[in-house]
């Protein structure tokens, strides 16, 4: 019978770096005060044996748990699991900021909490205590949600809003909702558009108003009227089939419409189809997301690619440069997002 390997411990990198146990800890925890000469000898004895920290005894020593949580709406996103319908925010989320965390030597741990629940405080209080991370990502409502930003302010550790522009708490950084918007919006003008419908997300999401801003302020350039052209959803299927009926419906209806999110964009797609309308041809649409639900639709839909991933590695990284002692940055960190063209925009005369 084999014999059980026998785990490699501290001792056996102090051992082999011929180091203290305490300066193999300074090294593990990456604290300030050990000498490069000396971070590199430990590092390369840790390399060589393969030696993996435990968290536990992080924890029972003090120190960091190398552990980053991030926070998502329950009810939308156990809503959109069911459905089964494409979403994939969570999973661009996890891309961005696992890997991330990898490369610093840190995990990422993903929980739910419901943003709207008398018991919020205590939800995110119990995952703190269990998980005991080293710092905590937000995202889209909670970001914004006073309660939640609040009790966050009030914790020893530093927390990145995700679509969030307020500096009053915590680390804000935005996907660029409001420049996202007009870049659709000045597309469809350049299309030879001129009534284009916007269908907004939900108030509580601060983003909805920035990319309805956006929207605005587009038309406007143009010196084009807005009028009886925005209609609002929650980011549902059944709630974007209700608002693209009533755009389309109306006298006068829209030659375009410009929806918040990928679910929202393919009920319009639904509407359109169920009234004779053909797209592009008679009806063009734009979408937010571009997750593979729109990439697959009959046609394909042009939609502004949001760059979960790439913001959720950039929370990541912020949080690290934060425990490192390094600044905050002065300004609102944006990371763009782009225009995917596809054949549901059509030209007109």
């Amino acid at each position: 019978m084999a014999r059980r390997k026998q785990a490699v411990t501290i001792r056996h990198v102090a051992a082999a770096s011929g180091v203290s146990l305490q300066t193999v800890s300074r090294v593990i925890n990456n604290e300030a005060n050990v000498r490069a000469e000396t971070k590199s000898r430990v590092q390369a004895a840790i390399d060589s044996l393969g030696y993996v920290p435990s968290i536990a005894a992080q924890r029972m020593s003090g120190s960091r748990s190398y552990l980053i949580l991030a926070i998502n709406d329950r009810e939308r996103t156990i809503a959109d699991w069911r459905a089964r319908q494409g979403t994939d925010w969570v999973d661009q989320m996890l891309l961005g900021g696992m890997l991330t965390c990898a490369e610093h030597g840190y995990r990422m741990i993903f929980e739910l909490i419901d943003t709207h629940s008398d018991h919020v405080e205590r939800e995110l209080l119990a995952a703190i205590a269990a998980l005991q991370p080293d710092g905590i990502i937000l995202t889209p409502p909670h970001s914004d949600n006073p309660q939640i930003v609040t009790l966050m302010a009030e914790q020893d550790m530093p927390f990145v809003r995700i679509g969030s522009q307020r500096a009053d708490a915590g680390i804000p950084v935005t996907m660029d909702d409001e420049g996202s918007a007009r870049t659709a919006t000045d597309h469809l003008i350049a299309a030879g558009h001129r009534r284009i419908g916007f269908i907004a997300g939900p108030a509580d999401y601060e983003l909805s108003g920035w990319r309805v801003d956006g929207w605005r302020a587009a038309m406007a350039a143009a010196g084009l009227d807005t009028a009886g052209l925005l209609d609002v959803g929650d980011f549902s299927r059944a709630s974007g089939h209700a608002a693209a009926q009533r755009l389309l419906d109306a006298p006068s209806r829209p030659t375009a419409i410009i929806a918040s999110n990928d679910q929202m964009a393919m009920a319009t797609l639904d509407v359109a189809g169920q009234l004779g309308l053909a797209v592009p041809d008679d009806l063009s649409i734009i979408s937010f997301d571009n997750t593979p639900i729109v990439q697959f639709a009959q046609p394909p839909l042009t939609a502004i690619d949001q760059p979960i991933a790439a913001t959720a590695s950039k929370a990541v990284e912020m949080i690290i440069s934060h425990l490192k002692g390094e600044p905050t940055p002065a300004v609102l960190t944006t990371v763009p997002a782009s225009l995917i063209r596809r054949a549901s925009v059509a030209v007109r005369g």
